[in-house]
Order: structure tokens, then C-alpha cells, then sequence
């Protein structure tokens, strides 16, 4: 079982990257959340390994939170890693929390991919388990998701807010805004 992988980033896609490790080359399929945050050229992901009969699948995350997140959604009956990976696209681990908190079968159909059926199935399989998902999240996380909503509301693209915020120092919320509209008036 792959449990992580360390090493060069050979190339990359929005839904999976190369990661080069002792010269051996490995398909890992991210999230777009970890497609905009990944760093130019040495990675650290945490991977989940999925053996199946005709494919081995590695699934990389570069949050702990966001692995959890996914290891916990594949375990509902009708939700795939393809699944897994649109609803990991769409929310932060914190956001899909906060969807699941206030039953927002809305929100949950959001995500490409997910009927009214599979929603219901998520809101009622999850119900219970969203403090486990909340608990993955820091205060630092939550500052950095509040940002990257209130940009969002700016009219700022997601790929874009991802790639300031993490050049961004500041920890709380009015610091990373800040920060973040200096960088996206560069991009």
C-alpha cells in the first residue's frame, strides 16, 4: 500500500500529476483544489492506493484533511473515486462540513456528477460524521477558506485565489484578503 509519495513533479494536469520519485515515474490523480496549490517542482502528497481488478489507482491530496475526506466518501455505496475526487474539487474539507452541517442537498448537487439521489444518499450517510471532517480543519485552514470565499465573491477565479492565498503569510482572514488582492493584481 502507497501511503505517500515524496519527489519531483514531472508533469501535471488539472486531474492528475507525474511525480518522479528514485526514477521511477507515478500517475497520481488530484483534486483541482491540490491541482492549483501544487508547487512548481518537489511535491509531498499523501496518496490513497486503490487496487482493483483491471487498474491500480493513486489518488493524491496535499492536505491530510482532503485524504480523509476522500477515504470517507468512498465507503458510501454509489460514490466512486471519481466522485470522491469532483466532490474534493469543489470543496475544501471544511466547506463540505459546513454543506453537509446544514443539509444542503443544493449544495451537494452542486458537484458534477451528483443527482438528487446520490445527494441524499451522501447527507444521510454523513449524517454524524461531519465533526470528524470539521476536526481535520485548523483555525489556519478556516481563515484561509473565509479568504478564499470573500475573493471568491470578488469574481476571482478559484485557480487564481488558490495560487495567491498560498503565496500568502498573514494567518488570519483580513491579512490573507489583503495579501492575496496585492498578488491578484499581478496575475
Amino acid at each position: 500500500m502507497i501511503v505517500g509519495l515524496r519527489g519531483v513533479v514531472s508533469y501535471k494536469e488539472p486531474s492528475f500529476v507525474h511525480v518522479e520519485v528514485s526514477g521511477v515515474i507515478y500517475e497520481v490523480f488530484i483534486s483541482l483544489q491540490s491541482f492549483s496549490a501544487l508547487p512548481k517542482s518537489e511535491v509531498h502528497l499523501f496518496t490513497t492506493h486503490i487496487i482493483r481488478e483491471d487498474a491500480q489507482l493513486l489518488y493524491g491530496f496535499l492536505d491530510m484533511g482532503e485524504k480523509k475526506m476522500f477515504e470517507r466518501l468512498i465507503k458510501i455505496s454509489g460514490v466512486g473515486p471519481k466522485v470522491a475526487m469532483a466532490i474534493c474539487s469543489t470543496y475544501t474539507p471544511s466547506q463540505f462540513a459546513s454543506v453537509i452541517n446544514n443539509k444542503d442537498m443544493n449544495g451537494v448537487k452542486k458537484v458534477p456528477g451528483i443527482g438528487p439521489k446520490s445527494a441524499g444518499r451522501i447527507l444521510v450517510e454523513l449524517n454524524g460524521f461531519d465533526a470528524e471532517m470539521l476536526s481535520v480543519a485548523s483555525p489556519q485552514t478556516k481563515s484561509y477558506n473565509e479568504a478564499s470565499e470573500a475573493l471568491e465573491s470578488l469574481g476571482f477565479t478559484k485557480a487564481k485565489i488558490s495560487k495567491a492565498l498560498s503565496a500568502c503569510e498573514g494567518t488570519d482572514t483580513a491579512s490573507l484578503v489583503k495579501e492575496s488582492l496585492k498578488l491578484l493584481q499581478t496575475l
